[in-house]
């Protein structure tokens, strides 16, 4: 879904469209999310109605969704947030587009299924291992795979992502020195490191948001731990390779020394667009945690 930015910024392209009665999602099962800037969310005769910033009201089918995402310039009332919980309708706070992520709200009788199956895996170290083998099969479709332990694994992936670096470094005709952030010091990096560390952010920010509103929890992973959001990065390496390091790579050989947000925020959407992301990550999540094999199972 997407439409040109108007009266925001120009030239800045947007992931979503503005929802309107004519928007809405045509659904006969649970929608993901709907997302939703610039506006208030009220109550009118026990149903949710969205007032956007010039004044159109369109109400919103909460029982057919399983997730708000709010973005900038929106505010909601408390009994909008009572009827939301009710419908089982979880919320998210976001940035633009979800390019970033803020907080989440759960409701407390919110389907737990995906969250009990992503437990259960990662409670059993042989169906963990499994899980994580699945996600390094995107990255390595030839490689015998049965027989690796996850710390094996994970030195085939170290590896793979520093040829990477490398070679993109040479195709593109840029200067590379290695991977390095520090934390609150973001312009202190190459122009390189700088479109790396922002275009890593909007896709966890994309994937906090996707993982919160199909049922499943950013902090069960499979490959990494110790860190904040191990499913989101678990995730995120999936999809990398062409949206962030390739990027990052080719935008640092035009952008001649000058960081652009705008330009690396509109060219990072570009891809989003490309690979239609929005669409794959709730079918990647499925067929890597074997849901699909699960409900089979259970039938």
């Amino acid at each position: 879904m997407v439409e040109e930015a108007q009266n925001v910024k120009p030239k800045v392209k947007r992931l979503f469209i503005k929802v309107t009665r004519d928007s809405l999602p045509q659904v006969k099962d649970k929608y993901p999310f709907i997302y939703l800037e610039r506006g208030r969310l009220e109550i009118d005769d026990a149903s949710v109605k969205w007032i956007d910033s010039n004044g159109n009201v369109v109400r919103l089918p909460i029982a057919t969704l399983n997730c708000l995402l709010l973005g900038p310039g929106t505010s909601i009332t408390h009994e909008a947030v009572k009827v939301t919980a009710a419908a089982n309708c979880g919320i998210c706070w976001v940035g633009e587009d979800s390019l970033l992520f803020y907080a989440a709200g759960q409701t407390p009788a919110s389907d737990t299924r995906n969250l009990r199956h992503q437990i259960e895996l990662s409670a059993d170290p042989a169906k963990s291992v499994e899980v994580a083998r699945r996600m390094f099969a995107r990255r390595f479709p030839t490689a015998e795979l049965e027989q690796k332990t996850l710390k094996e694994m994970m030195g085939m992936e170290g590896y793979r992502v520093r040829q990477l670096y490398e070679e993109k470094a040479q195709e593109y005709g840029v200067g590379w020195q290695g991977r390095k952030f520090v934390q609150g010091k973001f312009e202190l990096s190459d122009m390189t490191n700088q479109i790396l560390t922002a275009c890593n952010a909007a896709l966890y920010g994309i994937l906090s948001s996707s993982v919160h509103a199909l049922g499943y929890s950013p902090h069960i992973g499979f490959i990494h731990s110790g860190s904040p959001l191990p499913f989101v990065y678990d995730l995120a390496d999936l999809y990398k390779e062409p949206l962030c390091i390739d990027l990052a790579f080719s935008l640092a050989l035009q952008m001649g020394g000058r960081y652009n947000k705008y330009k690396v925020a509109n060219a990072f959407k570009d891809r989003v667009i490309e690979m239609d992301l929005l669409q794959s990550i709730a079918k990647d999540i499925e067929e890597i945690l074997g849901e699909k094999r699960a409900r089979r199972h259970r039938k």
